[in-house]
């Protein structure tokens, strides 16, 4: 990290970096390290997590325009969540907390069951390269994960710039069990709710054509 990065993570991570047990790695999470969200937040909202935040842009302009709603961003890499809470203080961002660990076992072992009103994925790692395929997060093993995590009715949103993703996580949710379209057609909206970055700007310029994906967790 940068010194500026360094200096954040030092004097706003108490605030706003949520405290976990670790397993075996450095971005594990202990079994059975459960946390309360209330506690957490101190007061009881609707709770949205993002998966993959990067370097927190969609989640920290989400937190500032919803201030109703709680926010929990998912990310292994510390810069990013050093930037993300450089911007979150700047702007006053107060309804925001981070979590510096591996995506699956954030929602296996530290998010309580049936707790998110929302599962973002936005723009996740396209390991496009066939042979790494196998390392993309939204494969068979997601949809049980995201289900356990949110509550009834609640829904799992995801977009990316690459297509032949956007055809696996389609054919993966279209197949889960837990999971309904909430959309019609073949792709949905665009969520109003998902900031312009400038990750998404780059594969616009690229020419490559951005799809979003909705799906409610069936009850």
């Amino acid at each position: 990290m940068s010194e500026g990065q360094e200096r954040a993570w030092s004097e706003l991570a108490p605030s706003y970096v949520i405290d976990v047990q670790r397993d075996a790695a450095s971005t594990s999470i202990r079994p059975g390290s459960v946390i309360e969200p209330a506690a957490v937040f101190g007061r009881s909202a609707p709770l949205i997590a993002e998966i993959g935040s990067g370097q927190g842009h969609a989640i920290v302009h989400a937190a500032s325009s919803r201030p109703e709603a709680d926010f929990v961003a998912i990310e292994v890499f510390k810069a990013g969540l050093a930037r993300t809470m450089l911007d979150a203080d700047r702007v006053g961002v107060r309804n925001l907390r981070l979590v510096e660990a591996n995506a699956p076992e954030v929602l296996q072992h530290l998010l309580p069951a049936a707790s998110l009103d929302e599962l973002w994925v936005f723009f996740p790692d396209p390991w496009h390269k066939k042979k790494h395929t196998k390392r993309r997060l939204v494969a068979p093993e997601f949809p049980p994960q995201a289900a356990a995590a949110l509550r009834a009715d609640g829904v799992l949103r995801l977009a990316t710039d690459w297509e032949d993703y956007a055809l696996q996580m389609r054919d993966v949710l279209d197949a889960a069990d837990d999971f309904e379209r909430a959309f019609e057609g073949e792709w949905a909206p665009r969520f109003d709710g998902r900031t312009m970055t400038a990750f998404e700007r780059k594969g616009i310029a690229k020419g490559r054509e951005i799809r979003d994906l909705a799906y409610r967790r069936v009850s």
